[in-house]
């Protein structure tokens, strides 16, 4: 694990005890420090006593003289009670994410590199973890993504560690200064936490205020209010857009198609020629990334068509970018398996792109809903099940085609919940054989 000794001697109250608040206090423990722990389950509160924490709500106990409360990013500071308990004490409200900025000073040299934005971020830091390491540089993927950051062994001189970071834990950092500081885009998100949109996007746009001069901030400027954003940065900044991406070098890449992973590896890229890779190393990053799962993942070839099981995309505005990564060469090539349970949103967002649909295999509970919006726009398959429409796929599909999993919709009529969907679609494909 993570530790410091800039934490012995101090009192830290740490509120929720999932997987980061277990971990974050047996950090601090570690490092000599007192934690005063509390969660509402009492099982959760025995495994932070098997560590050495004391037991206690940080909204009754007395906070004065504490170094700072510890509190999940799904606290909303906004309107938990906690933020004004802890402002009356003079003790700050932070994230394990602070903890680790706070660590830093002790750590083997390193790199920090923090990823931040609406969409795209998980993909970004995934994506520049693999070049780094397909390049032989230790890196360690963490933040909103992974393992808790305190819960991971040091990184050897010379590593750099990826930090994926949701705006809830730019705000409960306050000496969180990254070497290169990324914002991939805003879109109005998280709304119920903020002053409206300029709240939200202030709350992004911090990330960059925390860095020092010599540092380096990175922004796609595909968006106003991202354009405005990086119009304010007065450090080193580049700007990059998917604009900058080659569709023949693009076309390279597996498991990065469509608009949005041209915008993702352009920012990808501009990190690590910031850290030194060269083309080459750049080259076979891009090259040999596997996707997230579930996130416009390449599974490979069968029957030969190349499937893709989008399966997170759960509306339709998650949608409609995975089907603009595929367009006509020369003609239509993309079976596209969409439904489930609907989410009151239809496919209008999808409509644009529908040129680009072979035929549409329509499943769960939103399948005739589903077909009357398509009306005759595109060949229909009403297939009803996950299993019926691969099969129905993999009868169609011609060398050179796409079959993409992307529903538009939640899972929860017929699966727990998209990864379930996904994990079913990819055995699915596996079973087809090539």
């Amino acid at each position: 694990m993570i530790t410091s000794r800039a934490f012995a001697g101090r009192r830290y109250a740490v509120l929720g005890l999932a997987r980061s608040g277990l971990a974050t206090s047996e950090a601090l423990i570690a490092s000599g420090a007192g934690v005063t722990a509390w969660d509402d389950r009492e099982e959760a509160r025995d495994e932070a006593m098997a560590l050495g924490a004391d037991i206690g709500d940080p909204l009754t106990i007395d906070l004065t003289g504490f170094a700072g409360v510890v509190v999940s990013p799904g606290v909303p500071l906004n309107r938990h009670p906690i933020a004004a308990h802890a402002r009356e004490a003079h003790v700050p409200v932070i994230g394990d994410v602070e903890l680790f900025a706070e660590a830093r000073g002790e750590l083997p040299s390193h790199k920090l590199v923090g990823i931040t934005g609406t969409n795209g971020k998980s993909t970004v830091t995934a994506l520049v973890t693999h070049m780094l390491e397909s390049a032989g540089i230790p890196a360690l993927m963490g933040g909103n993504i992974g393992l808790p950051i305190l819960a991971r062994d040091p990184l050897p001189e010379g590593g750099v560690y990826v930090l994926e970071l949701s705006s809830y834990q730019i705000d409960l950092s306050h000496s969180l200064a990254c070497d290169i500081a990324v914002l991939t885009n805003i879109t109005p998100d998280h709304l119920d936490r903020y002053d409206g949109f300029e709240g939200y996007a202030a709350s992004k746009a911090r990330l960059f205020s925390l860095q020092h001069r010599d540092q380096v901030a990175i922004v796609a400027t595909d968006d106003g209010p991202s354009k405005a954003i990086a119009s304010h940065i007065n450090h080193r900044l580049y700007r990059v857009s998917a604009k900058d991406i080659d569709p023949a070098d693009q076309a390279r890449w597996p498991a990065l198609q469509g608009p949005h992973n041209a915008q993702n590896a352009v920012c990808a890229i501009a990190v690590c020629r910031v850290l030194g890779l060269n083309d080459d190393e750049i080259e076979r990053g891009l090259a040999t990334y596997k996707s997230l799962p579930h996130r416009m993942e390449w599974i490979g070839e069968a029957r030969g068509a190349s499937w893709y099981n989008d399966s997170k995309a759960t509306n339709a505005a998650s949608a409609a970018p995975a089907l603009a990564a595929f367009p006509p060469a020369p003609d239509q090539r993309l079976h596209w398996i969409a439904g489930g349970q609907a989410k009151g949103d239809g496919l209008a967002a999808c409509r644009p792109w529908f040129g680009h649909v072979k035929r549409a295999y329509l499943i769960g509970e939103a399948m005739e809903g589903f077909a009357e919006e398509i009306g005759d726009a595109l060949p229909v398959d009403r297939a009803g099940t996950l299993e019926q429409a691969v099969a129905d796929a993999a009868a169609a599909v011609q060398p050179g085609d796409v079959v993409l999993l992307s529903p538009a919709c939640a899972s929860f009529d017929q699966y727990k919940d998209y990864e379930e969907r996904g994990d079913r679609f990819r055995a699915l494909v596996k079973a087809l054989g090539a």
